[in-house]
Order: structure tokens, then sequence, then C-alpha cells
């Protein structure tokens, strides 16, 4: 159901936020499990980010048992049989339906997947993935409702034309239970995939990467063994906490980072005059960390692991309009990946310049509260962080979109002593 946020401006946060299992490893960890033959265990999961929770409530429909414990954040996967008979709707709205089919595949031969949905933000489509089903020896059939594919995984070679993370993530769970050796060139290995590999190993896959976009799998041929896994740190809701409270001139100990993957997303924040304190798995941001000449302009662009990434764009614009100047933020692996940035500039108009694959900021804006549209799901958080720092009352309409990817993220502000109301919005 569609959801609004109701915000009132300058509530100055103080106080601990915890940065939760990342949403882009979570997702693909849970699609993993139902390769099990033994219960899976997964820790530091975010169990109320709602795209996870769409994913299990699908993944309880084929037939396999999920225990939630909201208190210690974990799950626990059992998965003795799959079928696509009890599905009542697929319609998902989320990206990684595709990595369903491996789990359905290797009990049946044959998987129903319902089309991915999720943000519009460019062109991603599921030819890669149909590439993957079909070099790993299956049919791929596009009805009306889902894709139907049918057959036995034998390991193959997969050579992605681009880097994908998808469709990496797709190649490794199929190649996990596939029959024989696959190779996988041009994969995109990011922390994310490193997770996901590092959980197939413990299961008892054999897995070997090579720098950043070589893999090799051998495969079993069959259902792998249970494991207890603990799930890897978000770093975009670490970066999105700590610009959060630069922007708020709040106090703010964001715990839990993970800095082995944050190096030049913060390199960035402090060639902008931003000086964090820090010690080895926590931030803590006040007043202080900005010097007295104020954020300063920046220029940077969003690329691949170790880099500033796309999902990371829409808070480096956030920035920029509080920086005391003109900001550049280009991205080209997502060009169009800019709609936010239109609502964004309602807080103050003239602030924001958007071209294909490039935003100029000009700084200091004067945020006013206002009403805007989500976009997509960074893209929405963005909103929703500048309408906590604008004078007056603010609408985040589809705040939903942000709920995707931020586990409890209501729950988080109330913690720092910020108040937000969502509402549910009719049809």
């Amino acid at each position: 159901m569609p959801q609004d946020m109701l915000v009132k401006g300058k509530q100055v946060p103080k106080g601990k936020v915890v940065v939760s299992g990342a949403k882009n490893s979570a997702t693909p960890l849970l699609a993993a499990a139902l390769l099990a033959e033994e219960p899976v265990r997964l820790r530091n999961f975010p169990t109320q980010l709602v795209d996870a929770k769409t994913k299990m409530n699908f993944i309880r429909e084929l037939g396999a048992q999920i225990d939630i414990n909201d208190v210690e954040n974990t799950i626990e996967i059992v998965t003795t049989s799959l079928d696509h008979r009890a599905i009542r709707s697929y319609e998902l709205g989320i990206r990684t339906t595709y990595l369903l089919a491996a789990g359905q595949l290797i009990r049946n031969g044959i998987a129903y997947v319902p089309y991915p949905g999720g943000c519009k933000i460019g062109s991603r489509g599921y030819d890669l993935h149909m590439m993957v089903w079909r070099q790993l020896g299956c049919e791929v059939k596009e009805t009306q409702n889902y894709l139907l594919v049918k057959g036995k995984l034998a390991g193959g070679q997969i050579d992605f034309p681009i880097s994908t993370v998808g469709g990496t993530e797709n190649a490794l769970i199929c190649a996990a239970v596939a029959e024989g050796h696959t190779e996988i060139r041009n994969a995109y290995i990011t922390p994310e995939v490193e997770d996901l590999i590092a959980l197939l190993r413990q299961m008892g896959s054999q897995i070997e990467s090579y720098g950043n976009s070589l893999i090799r799998v051998h495969g079993q041929g069959s259902l792998l063994r249970g494991a207890s896994y603990q799930v890897m740190l978000d770093r975009i809701e670490a970066l999105t906490w700590i610009i959060y409270g630069v922007m708020s001139g709040g106090e703010i100990m964001v715990e839990g980072l993970p800095f082995e993957h944050m190096d030049v997303p913060l390199l960035h924040l402090k060639e902008a005059g931003i000086d964090l304190y820090r010690n080895s798995n926590s931030v803590y941001v006040t007043p202080d960390c900005v010097q007295g000449q104020g954020i300063q302009p920046f220029e940077l662009a969003c690329g691949t692991h170790p880099g500033v990434i796309s999902d990371m764009q829409s808070f480096y614009t956030l920035l920029g309009m509080e920086a005391n100047g003109k900001s550049r933020i280009f991205d080209y692996r997502y060009p169009e990946r800019i709609a936010y940035a239109e609502q964004l500039n309602r807080f103050s108009p003239g602030v924001i310049e958007v071209e294909h694959g490039r935003i100029t900021t000009q700084g200091v804006a004067h945020l006013q509260g206002c009403e805007v549209q989500s976009t997509d799901l960074r893209g929405s958080m963005a909103l929703v962080m500048a309408a906590l720092c604008a004078e007056g009352e603010s609408v985040v309409r589809d705040v939903h979109m942000a709920l995707r990817g931020y586990n409890d993220l209501v729950g988080k502000l109330k913690h720092l002593g910020v108040e937000v109301k969502v509402i549910d919005r009719a049809v």
C-alpha cells in the first residue's frame, strides 16, 4: 500500500543509531538459503526491511518455513520443498526476483519467477538473467505473469557484456547447485557479492574468485548444507546517517560501520571539510565536525566499488546543497538516476541544475518545507533527510520507497528524538 510521511522540520537528532545488516546483501542471501537441505540461520538480518518482508512472504508461499526474531535480528529458513502452485500473486515490486529460480530448479527442474520490479532508475531489464539460465542449460519462456525457466542446471561459461551485480549474484547462486564447472567472466564483485560467496562457501560450495571480475564455481549438482551466517553491515545506510548528522547539526553516534568498504566515500567527506570523530567501528557526528568555513564544494563521479556507488549519489547531492559554493556529481553508469533531483530542488528552488548524468548544486541552500514525490529508494531517503532539515512542515509522498531500504527507519529516528508520521494512502 502506498505510504506518505509527514515531517516537521528542524528537529535536532541526538543519540545513537545502530547500522543494520545490508539491504543489498540480505535479499540475495535469503535466496541462497533456498539451496540448502538443512536449516540456514542468518544473523544481523534486517528483519523489518520492506523488501526483505516481501521476499520472505513469497518464499513462504512457495513452501519454505521462515522463523523471524525481530529482537535478535535473526531469521531461520527451512526448505523441504518448493511448489509454485500455492502462489497467489506474482506482483512483488522488488528487483531481485530472479534469484528465486535456482532453489526451484534444483528441486523441481522448473521455476516460476516473478518479473523484476523495484526502482525505475533507467534501463535494467532481465535479459542478462535469461542469458545466465540459458548458458547453464535451461530453457526460458516469457509468460504474461512470470518467467518460466525449465531444465537441469549444468556448468557453463558466462561472459557478461557489462558488469552487473544482479547478474553476478544470479550466476553464483545457479552455478552453486549446477552440475559441473562454471566460469563467470566480467563479474562485478562488490562487498555484497563477496558476502554471498562467503555464505555459499559455508554451505559447501566450491568458489574461487580472482580480482574483481572472474569467478570459478565447481558445482555439485545437488542441494547444499545448512549454515549460520552474519549479514554484512550496510555501507549505504551508514553513509546516510553520517550525512544526516552533518546536515542536521545534531549529535549522532553511528555504530557499526564497515570502514573497510567505505574508504573513498569517507575521503570525499573529508575533502568537503567534514572532520569525523571515529573509533574502530563507530563515527560520532557533531556540529564541530564541520569547520568554520562550512561544508566545502566538491566534485565526484559515481562508479564502481571501491568508489562512490550510484546508490550513494542522492546523499552527496543533498550535501552539495549545503556546501559553500558550486558542487558537481557525475553518474554515467546510471545517468537517468536523477529524477529525485527535481523534487529535492523544491526545498530550495534553483539550487540544483540537472543534465544527463550530471547534477550541479549551488549552495548554500535555505531549505523550506514543501510537498515532494518519491521517485526511487535512495532518492526518497534524500527527500526525507531534506524534510527533516528544512524549516516548517513537509510531506514526502510514496515514502514506502525509502522504507524498502532502511530497516526500522521510523524507530531509529524516534530513538534519536525525531518524530515523523507515516500514513497509509488509499490507491
